[in-house]
């Protein structure tokens, strides 16, 4: 394996760049994706049978539920590697990470509460997959304020790895919960092991959004990595010769 990019992708130095120049191309899949999902979604898929237009909102909401929770595990991933390998990239990642999981998982518990007022007669019931996601946005709220609270950021990472650690094993119980308990929720109509059970344009669009939502996090945690790496190599060498020969 190539030794130099595995130093670009452990160095804050050389990552600095490399994530300025990803930043567009992400944004600009994530415009044209999202774009293109939420026309194929709200346009060209025919109206729900048993649900009318209010199905729509799954458009935003399953993808929205779908990072909230990937996102959560790559956090706990680079918070952990960061712990065990000490890289200072890695926690710096998992921090990134944090801010933009939560918006996705606001956004899942809003859309939910849009969806269920219609479905379900109730803005929020304490249901086995509502109540769940909401500990996820407690994790990550807790997360950021642990970090933000302890000075040093070697230790704030240590402590944000750890909590970040545990809280994965809410993952399972989010995503399982409708199978495991007696819920309102609906079932998953996407599934690893068998068909979907939607039709594929309704299938189609939200498969795009996903992917825009992915884009999304992507060049949002990466702009919020640059300034992170701003922030804590400020006193650096390499750093000071950047900002000294771009200002020469």
């Amino acid at each position: 394996m190539n030794t130099s990019l595995l130093y670009r992708y452990a160095s804050p130095q050389q990552f600095y760049p490399l994530a300025g120049k990803l930043i567009p191309w992400f944004l600009a899949l994530a415009v044209l994706l999202t774009a293109a999902g939420l026309y194929v979604g709200l346009v060209q898929a025919p109206t729900d049978w048993q649900q009318g237009d209010s199905y729509r909102i799954i458009y935003v909401h399953v993808p929205a539920a779908w990072m909230s929770m990937v996102i959560y595990l790559a956090m706990a991933f680079w918070a952990g590697l960061g712990l065990v390998l000490n890289t200072r990239l890695s926690s710096m990642m998992a921090s990134a990470l944090a801010p933009t999981g939560a918006m996705f998982t606001v956004l899942a518990l809003w859309t939910g509460a849009l969806w269920g007022k219609p479905t379900w007669g109730a803005w929020w019931v304490w249901d086995a997959r509502l109540t769940s996601e909401l500990i996820l946005l407690f994790l990550y709220i807790g997360f950021m304020t642990l970090q933000s609270a302890i000075a040093d950021p070697r230790r704030a990472d240590r402590a944000g790895a750890v909590l970040a650690l545990v809280g994965v094993v809410n993952i399972p119980i989010i995503y399982f919960s409708v199978k495991w308990w007696n819920t309102l929720h609906q079932g998953a109509s996407v599934s690893l092991t068998a068909a979907p059970s939607m039709a594929a344009v309704m299938l189609t669009g939200m498969l795009l959004v996903t992917l825009g939502a992915w884009a999304y996090a992507f060049a949002a945690a990466l702009t919020r990595l640059r300034c992170i790496i701003l922030e804590r190599e400020k006193r650096s060498a390499w750093l000071k010769a950047q900002y000294e020969e771009k200002h020469a």
